[in-house]
């Protein structure tokens, strides 16, 4: 019993969510040390859903493995391919399987845009007694993943807040460099976007809407935004909201073409969608490409000067920093002068 308090303490510790899957593992691991334990994760777009392994762990094995964060979507097992699994994400119910190995598949709830399964692979059908166990420890893995979302999402949209963004650049940029360095290794890197991008999205004339239909309409705008941001990137980019009408993304492309036309559908779809009672609202983004060696001030600097191009060239439309500078629409000022931006 002292062993199972331990761990669930040691549960409650972390703060990321990545860690927090690998312990869940490890804790599952260690206390029924089946065949393999395994946490799935539904990704890409309705009508292509697939499975992403966060977190697996086999027997004999001292450290987790996962699916890579810049897995390619089209090279992951389709839902269908794990009946299992997708009848417990549907259903919400446990799903087991006799057999060599037996399976139980448990659903995962408590994370904000978030589907995903625990599979345990056992050489005989769990007991009772460790079905109850591991329902247990899911419960107090949902309850922490709740108090997660309550300390780092934004209230309203329920889109990441600012200040889990300094963390989320560092840790970004660090898995973009681990995979350029073992690009090849494994196929599905191949297709892996190749560099990181950050955004910067920003409503236009926000203020009017406040003033003119009152905040609760402007809240309404707020959240049916995120909404068609959540429905347009994709499940490996960043989505928060820094306070007022300000959103940010931290995306990966494969180059700034591929980010200006990804951006300019956002632009297009949130034009021609029909806000109830403001009817058209227009947004103007900036975007910047994340260097190596750069910081979350610099990168979002960069981006910031962009969306304040846009915004006061006519506004509605997207502007990308490395194009100003070359266009000469904005004026890179020597580095001794603190690599000042001007326009």
């Amino acid at each position: 019993m002292s062993d199972l308090v331990n761990r669930l303490a040691n549960l409650t510790a972390i703060r990321d969510r990545d860690a927090l899957d690998i312990a869940l593992v490890n804790a599952i691991n260690d206390l029924l040390l089946p065949l393999s334990t395994s946490i799935c994760r539904v990704v890409g777009e309705a009508g292509n859903e697939r499975w992403l392994i966060s977190a697996k762990l086999l027997s004999g094995q001292t450290v987790p493995t996962s699916d890579s964060a810049w897995s390619s979507v089209d090279l992951l097992p389709k839902l269908p391919s794990h009946p299992l699994r997708q009848n417990a994400a549907k259903t919400q119910q446990l799903q087991q399987e006799t057999g060599s190995p037996s399976l139980a598949v448990f659903p995962l709830s408590g994370s904000v845009d978030s589907i995903g399964v625990l599979e345990i692979a056992t050489s005989a059908p769990m007991d009772a007694d460790s079905l109850r166990l591991v329902t247990g420890v899911l419960r107090l893995y949902a309850n922490f993943q709740g108090l997660l979302d309550y300390s780092e999402r934004d209230g309203l949209t329920e889109l990441l807040n600012r200040k889990t963004f300094d963390g989320a650049f560092l840790k970004a940029t660090l898995e973009q460099k681990l995979a350029d360095e073992h690009a090849g290794a494994d196929r599905r890197h191949v297709d892996a976007p190749g560099s990181y991008w950050l955004v910067m999205i920003d409503i236009d004339h926000f203020k009017r809407v406040n003033d003119n239909f009152g905040h609760l309409i402007g809240d309404e705008v707020l959240l049916l935004l995120a909404r068609l941001m959540r429905a347009h990137f994709r499940f490996h980019d960043q989505l928060y909201r820094f306070g007022g009408e300000e959103f940010v993304v931290l995306m990966r492309c494969h180059g700034e073409a591929e980010a200006a036309g990804v951006l300019e559908r956002l632009r297009a779809t949130t034009q021609a969608h029909e806000f109830p009672q403001v009817g058209s609202i227009t947004i103007s983004i900036g975007f910047s490409e994340v260097k190596p060696g750069d910081t979350p001030s610099g990168a979002f600097e960069r981006a910031d000067k962009a969306v304040y191009y846009a915004k006061g060239h006519g506004r509605n439309q997207v502007c990308s920093h490395a194009a100003l500078i070359a266009s000469g629409d904005l004026v890179e000022v020597a580095a001794n002068l603190g690599d000042m931006e001007l326009f």
